[in-house]
Parts: structure tokens; C-alpha cells; sequence
């Protein structure tokens, strides 16, 4: 094995639970459908949970793919002439693929579309491609998120449930990103 290859088999040794148990939630049978920032459950039935030190190695292998489901609010349609807009930035972890609005409980057609074209893309077609879903701490958007993807076929599943606060709070680096493009766009 080479080095890089078994920092990742450590660190997902290390990442059976994150430390968060005192505050957790019950894992719920179904998707988070309201309250998307409130504790979090400390398990998610099929995936592996990572902690930053196990998220970390895993992106310092380039082992999997990293998928930010942050919601990102679109610009109106029909702003007045003259209206700024200014747009909320996002950063998160480098290389990441950003397919907002993916994990609330119900999705709309066209976003469950989106989502699964751009973890196709992502994977490059392989479903045994290791996905890490992340969003923000104590978000379950990135929990709906990961299951959803285990509900598609995707077998190696990793939920990252400190996402980009527990990032930076590690002092480790973030970049500008951008959404994936949804079809017609």
C-alpha cells in the first residue's frame, strides 16, 4: 500500500463516529423534511461518517469526490432595471463539486434530475467511486444529501456532518466555487 493510501484506511478507521454525540439527533427513517439547521444525527445506516481529520486525508489522497449540497439562492427573475444584485459567495473545500439545493427532504423533479447527472458526472459513471457529502455543521441538508445518493446505487458513501465550519476551523483551505450548471443553463 502506498503512504497516502494508508493515511485514508487510518483515518476512516478513526471516523466510525464523530464526536458529537451529546448533542445528536435520532437517525429518522426518512429524509429531513423541515429545520435543516439543527443537530445533526451522529450516524447515517450505510455510509460512513467522517470527522475532519478523516475528511482531510481522503482529500489529501484524492480519493473520492467532494459534493457541497449548500443551498445557493438564485438571482429573482424580473429584478427591476437598475437592481443590484449581489450574489452570496460560497467557498468550499478545493475540488469539490457544488450541486446546491440538492438536499432538502422532497425535491422537485428537475433537482433529483440535476442531482443524479451531476453525480454521474462527478463519479464518471463508476457508482463505487467514494462520494463525501458535505455542507455546513449541524446542516441535514448534506445528510439528505448522502442518503438520497445511497438510495440511487452509490455503495461508498461518506457524510462529512462538520463540512466547511469544521474545514476552516481546522485552518485547512477553501476556494470560491460555483454551481454546477443545471441543463439549460
Amino acid at each position: 500500500m502506498t503512504g497516502g493510501l494508508v493515511r485514508v484506511a487510518v483515518a476512516m478507521l478513526l471516523s466510525v463516529t464523530v464526536a458529537l454525540a451529546g448533542d445528536a439527533a435520532p437517525e429518522p427513517d426518512g429524509y429531513r423534511m423541515e429545520d435543516y439547521r439543527a443537530p445533526v444525527p451522529a450516524t447515517l445506516k450505510g455510509a460512513r461518517v467522517l470527522t475532519t481529520q478523516a475528511a482531510k486525508a481522503i482529500w489529501d489522497a484524492r480519493a473520492a469526490v467532494f459534493v457541497d449540497v449548500l443551498p445557493h439562492p438564485p438571482k429573482p427573475k424580473n429584478l427591476p432595471v437598475g437592481t443590484v444584485w449581489r450574489e452570496t459567495p460560497r467557498s468550499n473545500i478545493p475540488g469539490s463539486v457544488w450541486l446546491p439545493d440538492t438536499g432538502y427532504g422532497a425535491l422537485a423533479a428537475t433537482t433529483e434530475d440535476y442531482l443524479r447527472q451531476g453525480l454521474a458526472r462527478a463519479s464518471s459513471g463508476d457508482k463505487a467511486k467514494l462520494l463525501v457529502f458535505y455542507c455546513q455543521q449541524a446542516c441535514w441538508m448534506s445528510w439528505n444529501a448522502a442518503r438520497r445518493a445511497l438510495s440511487y446505487g452509490y455503495p461508498n458513501v461518506a457524510w462529512y456532518p462538520e463540512g466547511t465550519d469544521g474545514w476552516e476551523r481546522a485552518d485547512l483551505p477553501v476556494v470560491a466555487a460555483r454551481p454546477e450548471p443545471r441543463a439549460g443553463d
